[in-house]
């Protein structure tokens, strides 16, 4: 017999991206706190900003929802596990609400709030547009109508008489009701922004100004009560079973992991799911801490931005110098992205050259256009500690930097069926028992990614290379 559950939900969708979605879903998330209503966060996509965001406003860790990578029925699990019954869980969207993998937006925003069956409010930037914002909503209601759309926002509204035209448009013409109309001159933007979107909350200067700005800019202009209404009316949804393991009473390996404002981009499930197996997770400072400890089975290097703090991180001669020790003594060591940057030889950003961990021999360099962007998929071809040759990987590139292409590296471990990777057709450079690529795994898509650090890290405390 099948067992439901009632998850109250909403997603907040947009026309495009900079719709201001992610100022709404903020604001919402802390005006819900501030009413006493307890909340969840979720993200469509494999972003981490705006996770981070989200866990920063709804006081516990967002999840990310990612058909592509997961597909439905993890998603799906993955948010009954996490999602309130007593509350209101909010869905943060991606990109316009179609936008998706293809034409058809396959694995899209409307597709996600159609396998969870959750109501859509979309935000709609009203700058320099009345009636024809109706047009724009009559026609996502008319291109998939199983999107179950329920509300408008109105984001950017120059004046009470613009309001009016079109609160009264939308209304009208499309039969649902704005539930929200942020001023223009409210709507200034309390995020600030930089190459890669929004700034991390680690570091934001003043967090709770900004809440305080945040419920002013958004509360303020919300009809909250609506808004519960709509994600209470959401139809319970099945609880699908999956096996969890519970977390051992033994812990038999050690794995570092860097976490500071240079490197914060790790999904929760992930380190969640290296504790399942077995791990002791030891949070390292690449910015404050001297050196590496040296009970270390193995070292897990996200993703970040180490090029704004690459003045920091090569002064810090010390910690480097051990990380490149551990390397060469075959610490087995997985690192992605900002982790590959952080043990080139030498990051370039504007103009100016940060010599790094040089665990491998070429430099990096960061340019002011994204060098890959979007889902990747890659076949493990190469050995390497960490997956078995042949298997398939989906994830997801976003990075600005690149290899410099004087680089003569040979050794890595995938071929690119997607995306662009570090090196031309490649991805994952290869050097004792370090791996350091460009693509970002998530470990409820990818569960052979724990399994492979868990290994590895075994494998080294029982027979370490001196």
């Amino acid at each position: 017999m099948s067992e439901f559950r009632t998850l109250p939900r909403l997603l907040v969708a947009g026309m495009s991206g900079g719709s201001g979605k992610t100022l709404v879903a903020l604001g919402l998330l802390l005006s819900l706190r501030r009413a006493g209503v307890p909340v969840r966060a979720f993200k469509k996509g494999p972003d981490y900003i705006d996770a981070a965001w989200l866990s920063w406003a709804s006081g516990h860790a967002a999840r990310n929802l990612d058909t592509y990578l997961m597909g439905a029925d993890t998603i799906l699990s993955s948010f009954v596990d996490h999602g309130l019954s007593d509350g209101i869980n909010v869905i943060e969207g991606a990109r316009g609400l179609y936008d998706g993998f293809d034409v058809n937006g396959s694995h899209s925003s409307a597709v996600l709030s159609k396998h969870l069956k959750t109501p859509v409010v979309i935000v709609v930037n009203a700058a320099k547009v009345t009636r024809t914002a109706a047009a724009h909503v009559l026609g996502c209601q008319k291109l998939d109508p199983e999107v179950p759309i329920r509300g408008v926002i109105l984001n950017n509204v120059n004046g009470r008489r613009h309001e009016q035209i079109l609160r009264g448009s939308i209304e009208a013409v499309c039969s649902i009701p704005v539930v929200g109309a942020i001023p223009k001159a409210a709507a200034g933007h309390p995020l600030p922004e930089r190459h890669l979107g929004l700034i991390p909350p680690e570091e934001h200067s003043d967090l709770e100004e900004l809440g305080h700005a945040l419920l002013e800019v958004v509360g303020d202009f919300i009809d909250l009560d609506a808004l519960v209404a709509m994600a209470r009316s959401a139809v319970p949804l099945e609880v699908v079973a999956r096996e969890t393991a519970p977390l051992p009473s033994v812990r038999d390996v050690k794995i570092g992991y860097l976490k500071d404002s240079a490197f914060s981009f790790y999904y929760p499930e992930n380190l969640e799911m290296l504790e399942r197996a077995g791990a002791e997770l030891i949070p390292i400072s690449a910015l404050e801490a001297a050196a590496l400890p040296g009970d270390l089975n193995a070292l897990y290097i996200g993703g970040g931005f180490p090029e704004t703090h690459a003045a920091a991180l090569s002064a810090n001669r010390t910690f480097l110098g051990s990380l490149r020790r551990a390397a060469e003594e075959g610490l087995p060591i997985y690192a992605e992205c900002g982790g590959l940057m952080l043990l080139s030889r030498a990051l370039t950003w504007k103009g100016a050259r940060y010599e790094m961990a040089d665990v491998f021999p070429f430099e990096v360099e960061v340019s002011e256009t994204a060098q890959g962007h979007g889902y990747i998929e890659l076949q493990v071809d190469t050995a390497n500690p960490f997956f078995s040759t042949g298997t398939a990987l989906r994830g997801h590139e976003f990075h600005y930097s690149r290899i410099a292409p004087q680089s003569d590296w040979t050794e890595t471990a995938c071929e690119v069926r997607r995306g662009t990777g570090c090196f031309k057709g490649r991805d994952a450079a290869l050097i004792k028992n370090v791996w350091a690529g460009y693509t970002h795994l998530h470990a409820l898509a990818t569960p052979q990614w724990a399994q492979g650090v868990i290994g590895a890290a075994r494998s080294f405390a029982v027979h370490p290379v001196l």
